[in-house]
């Protein structure tokens, strides 16, 4: 290869091939069905909970949705549907028996579904005789369970849809079928080429390094670097292209990895504080919208109709400080050590949008929590709703683990010192 400086080049191209296709044709593990009977001999459940319904997915026995209404001095009024029971005894399906007798004959294409973007394969398991549907002649209502591997899951219910009247689509994800591997997620790969400098020509072309060099003076006004600093940068940022990095390394620069800096994870904190920097969440019908001293937001958009959006709760720094003369807005972590340190805070939000059930204004109390994540940015939102339009509103990230020891007695945060 030669650069039009007429710098020359040996570079050399990857193979695209990731081998997983070997992988696959000398697979003799256990069939999927097996891989998930753990589960359904377990009794465990799953559950989901949404602005107004629960889920409840109590494997290979039944799919269940309610609603529970709590008046005071009365009992408990469930309304519940159920969307799907055990329809099939034995343990394996057809298309397991066939893969477990012929693993390299058995070319049944496996179920794929689009999951944020990515085409996902996944493992049905269909369950009917649910709760008669009032709607299609009182046919029984029927569901299609699919398993889907994730490595960190703990069984949880990602999405319930209703794809046609009174028939529904549950995704779960478990770390039980990552063992078998034409269920693990194929990432698109990142494929390197490596390129050596011949005889009469430097080590990186000029364009290159000018290229680096404007990189560089972009970053300046961000980020003071002392000069030892950049020394050891720059050593790295060559490195690291030669060589494979250990995860967890402490390396600043990683082929493919973009690392914010604290100045810019500063003005984060300082627009999350200032409300400009709102968190979006949540899946399935309701998204959530967390703009921190200003409001909660619950809103579903559709192509037709638009956007409905419901306002769940408004900041009152009045109102939250005489709540947490009541409730605890700090909580705290023992640490190994002895000391304390703020695990979550909570705030009130309240002033929300009339509800019908109760004619009173929703309100919603806010808990902020550290989570860490290889992601700086990460956010994970859910809302729970424990009595009729009064919610819990979890909000969890590592940009909290940033300011959640500046909480002061009513649990305010401010901008690290």
């Amino acid at each position: 290869m030669t650069t039009v400086d007429k710098e020359k080049y040996k570079c050399i191209l990857p193979l695209i091939s990731s081998g997983n296709e070997e992988e696959e044709k000398d697979y003799k593990g256990p069939t999927p069905r097996e891989l998930l009977e753990p589960l359904f001999k377990q009794s465990s459940c799953s559950y989901r909970i949404e602005s107004y319904w629960t889920y409840e997915v109590c494997h290979g026995k039944h799919i269940r949705q309610y609603h529970e209404e709590k008046e005071t001095g009365q009992k408990i009024n469930i309304q519940e549907y159920y969307l799907g029971n055990t329809m099939i005894k034995n343990s394996l399906s057809e298309a397991d028996q066939e893969e477990k007798e012929n693993p390299k004959e058995s070319a049944k294409e496996i179920p794929t579904k689009n999951i944020e973007g990515q085409m996902t394969p996944y493992y049905p398991v269909e369950m009917g005789n649910g709760t008669p549907c009032s709607l299609r002649q009182n046919l029984p209502r029927s569901s299609t369970v699919m398993y889907i591997c994730h490595p960190e899951a703990k069984h949880e219910i990602l999405s319930v849809a209703e794809v046609t009247t009174c028939e529904y689509e549950v995704v779960i994800l478990t770390p039980l079928l990552c063992n078998h591997p034409k269920y693990r997620f194929r990432a698109s790969p990142v494929n390197d080429i490596f390129c050596q400098s011949l005889p009469g020509s430097p080590l990186k072309p000029h364009n290159l390094e000018q290229l680096e060099k404007q990189q560089e003076m972009m970053k300046m006004p961000f980020r003071r670097v002392k000069e030892e600093e950049m020394h050891s940068t720059k050593e790295e940022k060559f490195s690291s292209i030669h060589k494979p990095v250990a995860v967890g390394s402490h390396q600043l620069l990683t082929v493919g990895t973009t690392h914010i800096s604290k100045l810019t994870d500063d003005q984060l904190i300082k627009e999350f504080l200032s409300g400009s920097y709102c968190f979006h969440g949540g899946v399935g019908w309701w998204k959530y919208e967390f703009c921190y001293g200003k409001y909660v937001h619950q809103y579903h958009e559709d192509k037709e109709s638009g956007k409905t959006s419901v306002v769940v709760g408004t900041w009152s720094k009045e109102e939250h400080i005489e709540w947490s003369r009541k409730n605890a807005a700090r909580t705290y972590y023992l640490r190994e050590d002895g000391t304390q340190t703020v695990r979550m805070v909570s705030h009130f939000y309240g002033n929300g949008d009339v509800c019908d059930l109760t004619d009173k204004p929703r309100q919603v109390t806010v808990k902020l929590k550290c989570k860490e994540s290889d992601s700086p940015h990460a956010v994970t939102i859910y809302m729970l709703e424990p009595h009729s339009c009064q919610y819990i509103l979890g909000v969890e990230s590592p940009v909290i683990c940033k300011i959640l020891d500046t909480a002061d007695e009513y649990g305010l945060l401010s901008v690290p010192s």
